[in-house]
């Protein structure tokens, strides 16, 4: 079998998602959800080839999300299903028009179960990248050595490695996370974080200068630092660029910053420079803000420049 352009692991849920107030009642309707996943779809939507690896339940949550996964081109080969356990569920509510409220149902989830021995064919497989975040470890002491673990053994096998932070407050302290980050951040050549989680990958209270140098003491090549409707700055010993974001109106900003993420690794696939690479993290973002969902609206390799040179409204006939 061919190894995948980009390999990633960790937790998919099913989002159950409402355009209102859940005390309020209401229609639901239901969307996968997934740091790892929105990235793995982000990129197989743009031609590559992408493998996600984790643990599903055997219930109809389970089966959903391996259906979804297959159907966005998606190798799954490695998923284990775990029949003792139940899929994690999240439950979005749009509270106000600016303002998106998150309740998981993950703890004892199947997904939280992932161990080392889950990862060991997948990673023997090889691929071209590893894309980690910092949600997996969060979930529990067997899915933190798995990510430590695979790190380490991209590292060896000569697979370079992205680490996205996503901190996520509900999972862990701020405390916690650094301890684990901060030494797995050692272990990439990319690290991406938003402006506020640059410190849980080094020293607390460091400005954002003195945390990239230490990065690139420890063996980082780019640090992209994700800047919301400011668009991006990336570090690399060649300097700093900045990217602007794609001016669009922005109906959903959940799943952005993997989207981001998503566009800039398949311009790394595709060998564009680093401005080029910024460029389509930034297109990715701006489909990601502009559609609902946290994936449904990412492009196909043939709408990358879909955004460029229309007015708001314009409708294509």
């Amino acid at each position: 079998m061919t190894a995948p352009d980009l390999l990633t692991f960790g937790e998919t849920m099913v989002s159950l998602r409402s355009a209102g107030p859940l005390a309020a009642g209401g229609p639901l309707t239901m969307h996968l959800a997934g740091a790892e996943s929105n990235v793995a779809v982000g990129v197989a939507r743009l031609g590559h080839r992408a493998a996600w690896v984790g643990r599903v339940s055997t219930d109809e949550f389970g089966e959903y999300t391996l259906r979804q996964l297959r159907a966005e081109g998606i190798g799954v080969d490695g998923v284990t299903r775990d029949p003792e356990r139940p899929t994690g569920l999240m439950f979005l509510e749009q509270r106000t028009a600016d303002l998106t409220r998150v309740q998981y149902h993950r703890s004892g989830s199947a997904g939280s179960a992932l161990r080392v021995d889950d990862l060991r064919a997948p990673m023997a497989a090889g691929a071209r990248m590893l894309h980690l975040t910092g949600i997996t470890p969060a979930l529990s002491g067997t899915a933190r050595e798995a990510t430590r673990w695979a790190a380490e053994a991209a590292v060896a096998a000569g697979i370079p490695v992205c680490l996205d932070v996503n901190y996520r407050a509900r999972l862990w302290s701020r405390d916690s996370a650094r301890a684990v980050l901060t030494p797995l951040a050692g272990y990439a050549s990319i690290v991406i974080a938003s402006a506020d989680e640059l410190d849980l990958v080094g020293d607390p209270g460091a400005d954002e200068s003195t945390v990239v140098a230490d990065l690139f003491g420890r063996g980082v090549r780019t640090v992209l630092v994700k800047l919301g409707s400011d668009g991006a700055r990336a570090h690399t010993p060649d300097g700093t660029q900045h990217a602007a974001a794609l001016a669009v109106t922005a109906v959903d900003t959940v799943g952005a910053g993997d989207a981001f993420t998503a566009g800039y690794l398949s311009g790394w696939f595709d060998g564009l420079d680093l401005a080029g690479r910024l460029r389509r993290a930034a297109t990715l973002g701006a489909f990601a803000v502009s559609s609902r969902g946290d994936c449904e609206g990412l492009p196909r390799r043939a709408e990358l420049s879909l955004l460029e040179g229309h007015e708001t409204g314009s409708v294509l006939r």
